[in-house]
Protein backbone atom coordinates (compact mmCIF):
# COMPACT_ATOMS: atom_id res chain seq x y z
CA UNK A 1 0.00 0.00 0.00
CA UNK A 2 1.50 3.44 -0.89
CA UNK A 3 1.14 6.16 1.60
CA UNK A 4 -2.46 7.63 1.96
CA UNK A 5 -2.90 11.00 -0.46
CA UNK A 6 -3.73 14.56 1.29
CA UNK A 7 -7.59 13.84 0.58
CA UNK A 8 -7.36 10.71 1.83
CA UNK A 9 -6.08 11.68 5.31
CA UNK A 10 -8.35 14.76 4.97
CA UNK A 11 -11.34 12.15 4.64
CA UNK A 12 -10.21 10.30 7.25
CA UNK A 13 -9.11 13.15 9.72
CA UNK A 14 -13.18 14.23 9.05
CA UNK A 15 -14.37 10.90 9.67
CA UNK A 16 -13.04 10.74 12.94
CA UNK A 17 -14.53 13.19 14.82
CA UNK A 18 -18.22 12.58 12.95
CA UNK A 19 -18.00 9.13 13.01
CA UNK A 20 -16.68 9.08 16.96
CA UNK A 21 -19.05 11.43 18.03
CA UNK A 22 -22.02 9.62 15.98
CA UNK A 23 -21.23 6.60 18.03
CA UNK A 24 -20.51 4.30 14.73
CA UNK A 25 -17.97 1.66 16.17
CA UNK A 26 -17.60 -0.11 12.50
CA UNK A 27 -17.82 2.90 10.48
CA UNK A 28 -15.04 4.49 12.72
CA UNK A 29 -12.78 1.22 12.39
CA UNK A 30 -13.35 0.71 8.76
CA UNK A 31 -12.10 4.53 8.38
CA UNK A 32 -9.24 3.49 10.34
CA UNK A 33 -8.10 0.76 8.02
CA UNK A 34 -8.34 2.90 5.09
CA UNK A 35 -5.49 4.80 5.75
CA UNK A 36 -3.98 2.21 8.05
CA UNK A 37 -4.66 -1.46 7.25
CA UNK A 38 -1.05 -2.42 8.96
CA UNK A 39 0.24 -2.08 12.17
CA UNK A 40 -0.96 0.47 15.24
CA UNK A 41 1.99 1.71 17.54
CA UNK A 42 1.06 4.40 19.89
CA UNK A 43 2.23 6.55 22.68
CA UNK A 44 -1.04 7.93 24.76
CA UNK A 45 0.29 9.74 25.95
CA UNK A 46 4.01 10.19 25.19
CA UNK A 47 5.71 9.20 28.45
CA UNK A 48 3.92 5.99 29.11
CA UNK A 49 4.41 2.86 27.51
CA UNK A 50 4.03 2.00 24.16
CA UNK A 51 0.42 0.18 22.73
CA UNK A 52 0.50 -1.92 19.97
CA UNK A 53 -1.92 -3.33 17.49
CA UNK A 54 -5.14 -2.09 16.25
CA UNK A 55 -7.43 -2.88 18.98
CA UNK A 56 -5.32 -2.25 21.53
CA UNK A 57 -4.94 1.03 20.25
CA UNK A 58 -8.49 1.97 18.88
CA UNK A 59 -10.85 -0.20 19.68
CA UNK A 60 -10.01 -0.64 23.40
CA UNK A 61 -9.99 3.08 23.88
CA UNK A 62 -13.44 3.35 22.03
CA UNK A 63 -15.11 0.72 23.96
CA UNK A 64 -13.42 2.65 27.27
CA UNK A 65 -14.17 6.44 26.22
CA UNK A 66 -16.70 6.98 23.49
CA UNK A 67 -19.82 7.23 25.45
CA UNK A 68 -18.26 9.21 27.94
CA UNK A 69 -16.24 11.82 25.45
CA UNK A 70 -17.12 14.11 22.54
CA UNK A 71 -13.90 15.35 19.79
CA UNK A 72 -13.80 18.26 18.37
CA UNK A 73 -10.78 19.65 15.97
CA UNK A 74 -9.73 23.17 17.16
CA UNK A 75 -10.42 25.28 14.20
CA UNK A 76 -6.94 26.49 12.76
CA UNK A 77 -5.36 23.55 14.01
CA UNK A 78 -5.58 20.38 11.37
CA UNK A 79 -2.21 20.23 9.86
CA UNK A 80 -1.61 17.32 6.92
CA UNK A 81 2.30 17.65 6.10
CA UNK A 82 2.95 15.08 3.74
CA UNK A 83 1.88 11.39 5.38
CA UNK A 84 1.72 13.33 8.55
CA UNK A 85 -1.50 14.42 10.70
CA UNK A 86 -1.49 16.64 13.67
CA UNK A 87 -4.37 18.68 15.46
CA UNK A 88 -6.05 19.93 18.79
CA UNK A 89 -8.32 17.86 19.74
CA UNK A 90 -10.84 19.13 22.44
CA UNK A 91 -12.25 16.55 24.23
CA UNK A 92 -15.69 17.05 25.69
CA UNK A 93 -15.83 14.78 28.87
CA UNK A 94 -18.90 13.66 30.65
CA UNK A 95 -18.40 12.00 34.34
CA UNK A 96 -19.77 12.53 37.86
CA UNK A 97 -22.90 14.12 36.02
CA UNK A 98 -20.48 17.26 34.82
CA UNK A 99 -18.67 17.76 31.32
CA UNK A 100 -15.48 19.36 31.06
CA UNK A 101 -12.88 19.74 28.24
CA UNK A 102 -9.48 18.88 27.91
CA UNK A 103 -6.55 19.68 24.90
CA UNK A 104 -4.73 16.67 23.46
CA UNK A 105 -2.51 17.27 20.62
CA UNK A 106 -2.37 14.09 18.64
CA UNK A 107 0.28 13.22 15.81
CA UNK A 108 -0.54 10.31 13.24
CA UNK A 109 2.65 9.29 10.88
CA UNK A 110 1.25 7.12 8.01
CA UNK A 111 3.54 4.78 6.57
CA UNK A 112 3.61 3.03 3.03
CA UNK A 113 3.75 -0.01 4.77
CA UNK A 114 0.02 0.46 6.06
CA UNK A 115 1.21 1.08 9.44
CA UNK A 116 0.59 4.08 11.45
CA UNK A 117 2.42 5.64 14.34
CA UNK A 118 0.20 7.74 17.23
CA UNK A 119 1.56 10.03 19.75
CA UNK A 120 -0.38 12.02 22.18
CA UNK A 121 0.28 14.93 24.42
CA UNK A 122 -2.29 15.63 27.20
CA UNK A 123 -2.15 16.07 31.11
CA UNK A 124 -3.47 12.86 32.67
CA UNK A 125 -6.18 12.95 35.54
CA UNK A 126 -5.36 11.97 38.64
CA UNK A 127 -6.60 8.62 39.20
CA UNK A 128 -9.25 8.97 42.06
CA UNK A 129 -12.28 7.03 42.96
CA UNK A 130 -14.27 9.32 40.96
CA UNK A 131 -15.38 8.33 37.20
CA UNK A 132 -12.93 10.30 34.99
CA UNK A 133 -10.27 8.58 37.61
CA UNK A 134 -11.28 4.95 37.26
CA UNK A 135 -11.36 5.42 33.82
CA UNK A 136 -7.83 6.44 33.81
CA UNK A 137 -6.82 4.25 36.12
CA UNK A 138 -8.47 1.64 33.76
CA UNK A 139 -6.30 2.80 30.42
CA UNK A 140 -3.54 3.72 32.01
CA UNK A 141 -2.45 1.25 35.42
CA UNK A 142 0.25 1.88 37.10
Amino acid sequence: MAKPTRQQLQDWAKNYVALWNAGDREGWARNWRSVAPGDFSMLDPVGTPEKRGFEHCALDSWDLFQKRVKFRIVEGTLFICGNEVAWTLENSITADDRTHSALSIETYRFEPDGSVVIRTYYKVPERTKDELGQMFQTYLPE
